[in-house]
Parts: structure tokens; sequence; C-alpha cells
């Protein structure tokens, strides 16, 4: 307990900002700078403790034992229920101030969720941690959630919710020297709306920047996270770095010489708290103080970060009396109540992707429970520790007989001498070469997680192959697991049939001691060649046992630490061969199948989609995923999931995973022009509902007015159901590229057989804005507009017509306002690029012949030179064309002299001829390397000619 001292950072009735000036005046330099790392010291003069920022807390509370695992936040999503999303965090947060009660500086209330990056790829390693592709729903469903986490208290936080990772961060490979490509609409239209609702809703109140960098620039020194996100907030903003974040700075990244350096830089960009070093904050603080020697910063620029920090603690009620927290103990872990809500939030993040009529189940006497996720829960990276598990088969064998096998391929690998054989002892012990051996030392469950990506199981003990520090091979490990997978292997093959183990997670081939033992080599030459001989048919055992039981359930998916995880993308969206072939195999032997996906992320399942008779999906669903599934099989609940992301048929659909501009590539249910396997908002009940008398409250609106759209919709099947009823726009006219479709509004209906209801949502028409780049500024445009009600995106049952009386958008005047490069309309063979270290962005050509279009310039009566600010090491040739890139009309070209480096800008005068009326303004880098920051245009003298 703190005593209120009156007229102190100790007063609790006075304004949170005096109290945090108070303190902040009481602080030496010194203890301000020890305040910005992670770890942040104590000060026992002052009475301030111990604070550490960061506990994870994505879909429960994790890495700090048991607590009661909820679905993977991608699942949660899925539920389309923001309410139940809420009291998820709400929960969540009870366990971290539990835990938080109990070890103070073990479990920090800075927690680390929710992830806000909107899923535009679904090969993203980390695609089970956000919420849907929609920016939109991310920015619901992430709202939701952290209004949970930070408590219903008006003043005092439960805990402090981080929204991660700012910014446009969707890639594993290479994630720390990546640049993400951002054009302006993307930026402002898709990744920053994610962002923003949680933040100015006052329930996020930290970011975390991303590892990769964005236009060039590291994210965490990006000029957004001042000028643009803390003025969302009406509260200061805690910004903390991610893991190592900062010394990619000098290291990884090289943007500044050393630490000091970039370290200051990130601070004036924002930075409050480095995550650097884990708990030894020593190095951090040198290299501030560093900084401040040597005139890089300046005290005022450490007050503010301080700031920051304090402010968080404060809300946290650290210098309060007393919090309307503080009775919460560790008896609300786990409890029944958080148990229920568990099952709840995965019974309706169960989607139905497919049914020919066998769901629900008609109390059959056997089923077979069949597949590798059958009988086991996967924990990801961010979940807590399981404090029991319900799996599919223990779930389904409450309701009924059951018999199961996983349906993996048992094998036995043959190396010259005899047969690879690990021991029986539980402990596990080195794998060696025996001449003789039991059959069951020589057995091994190969597991196929995909992407070549193998884990073999030892069934000797029922323990995974691992490899330790020595390099040595040994079964001695639960499954896949640890920052550092070290269980799986990559099958290479090598002449007539034969293979050799290579270890993933160091590359190194498995080869053969002198002393029989099995062990990593450099040398790949050196690897044992193994033959591998199939002791028993995964598929042949589960077609056996399906064609014994009146239904066969298979559940397949992924492993959360294998092949597609942090780290670590995929490159393909099929799913693991072996499940592939396990599928077709139970099918052929008994056609009343029904297939259940688990897994973060979507698969393409072309071949179930055309042949089984129902398919299911979740993500990972928690402690109570075996009832959840078995009340969604047998009907006992609706399954009430709606997908919140496309399902793509091939990963030929979609662009490289680097480029982040959805608009030019069609990324998306926003811009997809394709037929997907599964639509956005995609999910099946139990029954039927039919859409009538759509009505909209006025048939034109202005930029300012509320639209509300009504919809009857009645439930027309023989069973209760639950509909989402999801409301999209299109705008039909418009200067610009515009989404087929837009998410605006939902809302989950649960109706009895025959019953009706409208349904009313709302679309404010200041929402219909797009980011107009000739105004550097979000517009209302003058347009039709459609309304598309429906149950999914692909499922549009009813539509209706408005005009927005808005803007009309004038051709660009490049006079009254220059061009900057990054704001042009079109482009090609060009990236986006810092103009400079510290702020601004521009383009550097990146293929002979790149250009940059800018449309409807309107020169008047002509333009008489055009002065670009460009910089390249090489230099270079750039040609102003009209109307065409290739042949346009040249109106004029310059030479780019090489300059020192590619941020020395400097300003070239281009004369032009021919440059009247309006017209399409191409820029054409006939060099690689050139790069452009803006164009600036001179007006010919009236009567004037050249």
């Amino acid at each position: 307990m703190n005593e209120p001292v009156s007229g102190t950072f100790r007063d609790p009735g006075l304004p949170i900002q005096a109290r945090i000036g108070d303190l902040l005046a009481r602080l030496t330099l010194e203890e301000k700078v020890g305040l910005l790392h992670q770890y942040q010291a104590a000060v026992p003069r002052l009475g301030l403790g111990l604070f550490r920022t960061g506990t994870e807390a994505l879909h429960g509370l994790a890495w700090l034992g048991p607590a009661t695992v909820f679905p993977q936040a991608v699942g949660l999503a899925s539920t389309w229920d923001p309410g139940l999303v809420r009291r998820v965090g709400a929960a969540t947060a009870d366990e971290v101030v539990a835990l938080h009660h109990k070890d103070p500086t073990g479990a920090g209330l800075n927690v680390w969720a929710p992830v806000v990056n909107p899923l535009r790829d679904p090969r993203w390693g980390r695609n089970e941690e956000g919420y849907s592709e929609d920016p939109w729903l991310t920015g619901v469903m992430g709202t939701a959630y952290s209004r949970g986490l930070r408590g219903d208290h008006p003043t005092t936080l439960k805990t402090a919710p981080t929204l991660k990772h700012f910014l446009a961060y969707n890639n594993e490979t290479d994630r720390c020297v990546t640049s993400s490509n951002l054009p302006p609409r993307v930026l402002h239209e898709y990744e920053l709306r994610a962002f923003r609702p949680a933040i100015e809703a006052g329930a996020a109140v930290s970011l975390m920047p991303s590892y990769n960098l964005v236009n060039g620039r590291p994210a965490m020194l990006s000029p957004l996270i001042n000028d643009v996100v803390r003025a969302w907030s009406r509260d200061d903003l805690l910004v903390v770095s991610d893991a190592y974040a900062p010394a990619n700075l000098t290291g990884l990244q090289g943007y500044h010489e050393d630490l000091p350096e970039a370290y200051a830089a990130a601070i004036k960009a924002g930075m409050d708290s480095f995550t650097q070093d884990d708990d030894r904050p020593a190095d951090t603080l040198h290299h501030i103080g560093k900084a401040l020697e040597r005139g890089l910063l300046a005290e005022d620029d450490i007050d503010t970060a301080v700031r920051h920090v304090l402010a968080i603690r404060f809300r946290l009620g650290e210098f309060d009396p007393g919090t309307p927290y503080d009775d919460i103990t560790e008896e609300v872990v786990n409890r029944p109540e958080h148990q229920a809500l568990a099952r709840q939030a995965a019974t309706q993040s169960i989607v139905l992707l497919k049914n020919d009529g066998l769901l629900p189940l008609r109390e059959p006497k056997r089923v077979a429970v069949i597949g590798p996720l059958a009988d086991t829960l996967m924990e990801d990276w961010y979940s807590g520790t399981l404090p029991y598990s319900v799996t599919a088969r223990a779930g389904l064998a409450e309701r009924c007989a059951t018999t199961f096998t996983e349906g993996v391929d048992r094998i036995a690998l043959h190396a010259a001498g005899g047969h690879v054989t690990a021991v029986e002892d539980f402990a596990g012990g080195p794998l060696a070469v025996a001449a003789t051996c039991e059959a069951r030392a020589a057995w091994f469950d190969l597991c196929d997680w995909g992407g070549g990506a193998y884990a073999l199981r030892a069934c000797a003990n029922g323990r995974y192959v691992s490899v330790g520090d020595d390099g040595v091979l040994v079964n001695d490990q639960p499954g896949p697991n640890g920052w550092e997978v070290r269980q799986t292997f990559r099958l290479d093959e090598r002449p007539r049939g034969t293979l050799a183990l290579r270890h993933i997670s160091t590359g190194r081939h498995v080869g053969l001691a002198q002393d029989g033992t099995l062990r990593l080599t450099d040398d790949p030459e050196a690897a044992a060649v193994l033959t591998l001989e199939l002791v028993e048919s995964g598929a042949q055992a589960a077609a056996e046992l399906a064609a014994a039981a009146e239904v066969a359930v298979v559940v397949v998916g992924d492993h959360p630490l294998v092949n597609g995880r942090e780290t670590e993308d995929r490159t393909e969206l099929g799913l693991p061969p072996a499940q592939e072939a396990l599928i077709r195999a139970v099918h052929a032997a008994n056609p009343d199948t029904v297939l259940v996906i688990s897994s973060g992320y979507p698969f393409a399942v072309t071949w179930a989609e055309e042949n089984v008779p129902a398919i299911l999906w979740s993500a990972h669903g928690g402690q109570e995923y075996g009832n959840a599934l078995a009340d969604v099989l047998f009907g006992d609940a609706d399954p009430g999931g709606r997908l919140t992301q496309t399902w793509y048929r091939s990963a030929c659909e979609l662009p490289d995973l680097f480029d982040y501009d959805i608009i030019a590539t069609d990324s998306t249910y926003l811009y997809y022009r394709g037929t997907p396997l599964y639509p956005f908002g995609h999910g099946y009940g139990y029954t039927t509902f039919a859409y009538s008398d759509l009505r909209l409250s006025a048939p034109a609106a202005e930029p300012g007015d509320v639209l509300k759209v009504r919809v009857t919709v009645t439930n027309t099947g023989p069973r209760t159901g639950t509909e989402v009823v999801q409301l999209y726009t299109h705008q039909q006219r418009s200067r610009v590229k515009q989404p087929l479709r837009q998410l605006r509004g939902f809302e989950r209906v649960r109706l009895a057989p025959g019953e009706s209801r409208t349904v009313t949502m709302v679309v404010e028409v200041a929402d219909l804005a797009f980011w107009d780049v000739t105004q550097g500024r979000f517009v209302v445009e003058e347009a039709p507009h459609k309304v598309q009600v429906g149950g999914s995106a692909g499922d549009i049952r009813l539509c209706a017509r408005f005009t927005v009386a808005g803007e009309r958008i004038p051709a660009r005047d490049p006079y009254t306002r220059p061009l900057d490069a990054a704001d042009n309309d079109e482009y090609d063979g060009i990236v986006l690029c810092d103009a400079a270290r510290v702020a601004g962005d521009a383009v550097r050509g990146t293929d002979p012949g790149g250009w940059i279009a800018f449309r409807e310039v309107d020169f008047a009566g002509g333009a008489a030179d055009c002065l670009l600010a460009v910089a390249s090491t090489e230099g270079g040739v750039l040609t102003l064309r009209l109307g065409d890139p290739l042949f346009g009309e040249v109106i004029g070209a310059v030479s780019v002299a090489p300059s020192r480096d590619r941020y020395h800008l400097a300003t070239v005068t281009c004369p032009l001829a021919g440059a009247a009326g309006v017209h399409d303004l191409y820029v054409v880098f006939e060099n690689e390397g050139v790069t452009v920051s803006e164009l600036r245009f001179t007006q010919q003298a009236t009567g004037g000619a050249r």
C-alpha cells in the first residue's frame, strides 16, 4: 500500500499530468535514464520499485505456468463476437494480475497483446496471432480484446495492453532486413486503419514497432509514431521495442554508425523502452548516456520518454493507496468460469466450411477418430501452459464409442551396419546403429508437418528425436518445442532410393560417428546414407479403421512450431502430403468422412472440398477444444464461426510475399478478382436463412451523415441457428481503383425456426473516404455506392444503391503543390525508400525503364521547367513523358550526377517543351538506382514560348 502525500505524485486527487510532473522533477538524470529499459531500475529513495514491461497474453496468460488457454487469436476473431473477445481479454487480465500479485517482477502488468497486423498473406508464419485480413474487423477485435485487458475502471488500468507490431509486418523471411513497400493509400486505408481504433478508444495504451523496415526506414524509427499514432490518443502512449530490435539499427540493418547514435534517433522518433539484452540493462543505459554526452540527446528528450513510461505506471495505480484489482488472487487462474468461457470461445470459433448433410451426426454407434491432431492439443509460441487437455478424441469419446489411430507412417531406418535404434528409457539416449535389436527399438513414427519438415518419434519410449548441443541425436523430447526447434529434419534424396537426414534448425546433416551414434556433421558428403523401410502404412491402418465405423472424423492441420511460425513463413498452402494422402485413403474406405482442420492459417484443401461431405476448421482451440468440437459435430451447438480471411486455391493466386501493395497486386478480399476456395466471411450453420426487405434510410447522403441499413433475416430451416449478417459497400465510380467490396458492419443473430428479425446496421459516410494522394488527405468522393448484404463476401443476397454528395477531385495543379514522388498514382520497376534517415519518403528505380505516373496533371498554358530533388550513387537519366511510359511524348529529360550518398538529394532542372493542358505524366527511370523525392514545376510566363 502507498500512503497518500498531499500535493505530491502520491496524491491521487491531483491530475495525472501534475503527478507525473512532480515525480519527474524529483528524479535525477541518471535515474530517468534507468527507466528507459524493459527492466526499469528501482529508485529506493522515492519508493519506486522495479518495473518490467512485456507479459505475453495473446490468447491467455503465457510463459508463466499453467493458465487458461483460449483459442488462438485468429480463432477468437472467427467468432465474429466482440463481446466474447472482450470477455476473454478480461479473463486473461485477471490471471495476469493474479500472477503479478504473486510475483510482481515475474509477471508485469504491461501486456504485449493484441497483434493487429492485418492478415494480408496467409503464408505469413505468424498468421495465427492476428485477427483478420480486413483492417476494420482487425480494429474491432483488437479494441475488444484490449478493452478486456485494460479493465472497466475509468482511470485505473487492470493491465496495460500493447498493440503489436507497428507497421506493415507480414513476413518472417529476412524480417529484420526487408522493407515493406507502403504507398500512401495502402498506409492510410489498410495498415493504419487496423491500429487506430484501439488507441483512439483508449483501450490500448502502448505500441510495439516491428522488426522490419517500412519504405526503407526501420519501423522503430518511423516518424508516424510521433506524428500520427500519438495524435490518436488523449493520453500518453508508451512505445516499447521488440526484443533485441534496437541492436539491429547498427547490426543487421546498418542504419546508424553506432549504438549511441541509433538509440538517440530511436528516442527522438518516439521510443520509450528498449527491450535489449534481457534483464541486463547496463549496455543500453551506457549507450543512452553516451548519446547525452555527445549532444545527440538533450535532457528534454529523456523527459519526454520518461513521461510516457511513468504515465502507464500511474494509470496502473502503482502510486495509489490501492486499486480496484487488489483482491484478485491466484484462485482466478483456470477457475470454472474461465474454463466455461474457453469452451464457449472454442465452440463459437469453429467454422463449417462445407456440409452435404452429414452433419450434425445422428447418434452413430461407432466413430473412427483419425489423424495426427486427433488426440493431442498443440501449444503455440505465445500459448500458456495447458492446465488440462480435452482432445478431439476425448471429446467424442464422451458421446459415443470411438476407435483411434494417428494415421502416421511407422518406419525403420537402415544404415550400413544395421538399423538406427533408440533406447527404451523414458529419459531417452543417443540414437545408434545396431546390427541386431528388438523390432520396437528400430521403429519410428514419421510425422509430416509440411514444407518438407518431418519429426521422428521413437516407438521405444514414445519420445521425439532431438539434437543436443553436442550434435548427438537423442530421443528425449515430448515433441517439437522451443524457440529453436531442434526436433525436425528434412529427408534429402540420395541415389538408388536412399536418403540423408538434414537437421532443419542447423542445416547440418546427420552422420554416423565411429562409436555408432548418430550426430550432426558439417560435411554433406559425410552424411549417413539411409534406407527407409515402411513398417506400417498410417493411411492403410486408418482406412481399415474407418471402414469398420459408421463415420470417420479425420483431424489434421499444422504444428504451430513447424513450417509456419515466428521466424518461418510457408511457401505453399497445401496440407502436408502425408495428411492429404490420409484424407483420401479414409474417404475411399468410408464416404461418410468428416474432415476437421485445426490450424493457425488457411489450407488449400481443394480435393477435400470436391470430395469430402463435411469440412470444419478452427484455429488451435485451447484446453476445451475437444468438448467444443463434439458440441458442434453432434449438433448441441450451431457452428457459429466465420472466416476472417480468404482461403485461396493455391499459392499461385498470391503475389510476392514481400509486396505489401494490396491495391496494385489485387490482394485480400478487398481487391482479389478470382474465385477463392472459401471467401472472406464464409461459414455455414445447420439451418438456412433468407434475406428480404433491404431498406436504406436515405437514397442520398453527405459526408457527415449516418446511413441506416435495415434488412429482415428469417430462419427458413428446421433448427435454431446463428447467422452472421454482413454489410459491405462498393464505390461504383472513382478517380482511383476502389475495393470490390469492403466490410462496414455485421451482426450475429440467433433465430428459432420460422423466426424473423430486422437487423439494423449503420454506415458512417465519412468512413467511405479514401486517401487522396493529390491532396494528402482523406476524401469522400462524389459517387454512387452499392450496399451489399449477405452471409459472406461471396454470398451477397441483397443490394441497394445510394449516392454520396462528396467532393470532385480536381486535376493536379503542379504549380501550387509539389508532386511528391511517393504520391504517384501508379508505378512499375521502382521501390519506395526513405528520403532521409529521420523523415520523408522517396522512390528509387530498381529496373531500367521503371516509372511513376501522376494522373491528370493540369499544366494549364504550359510548364517551363521541372525541378527534381534527386540522388544517385551511380548517376543516371530521367525522362518525362506524357500519356505513356514507353511511347508517350517526351517533354524533357535530365541527367542525374553521382551523389555522395543516397541521402544527398540535389535539385536538378529539366527544361520542358510541350507540357500544356491536362495529361498523365510519367517519370521514367532510364537507369536503376536513381532516387526522386519530389517534382516542382514552374509555369511559362503568360504569352511566353520555349
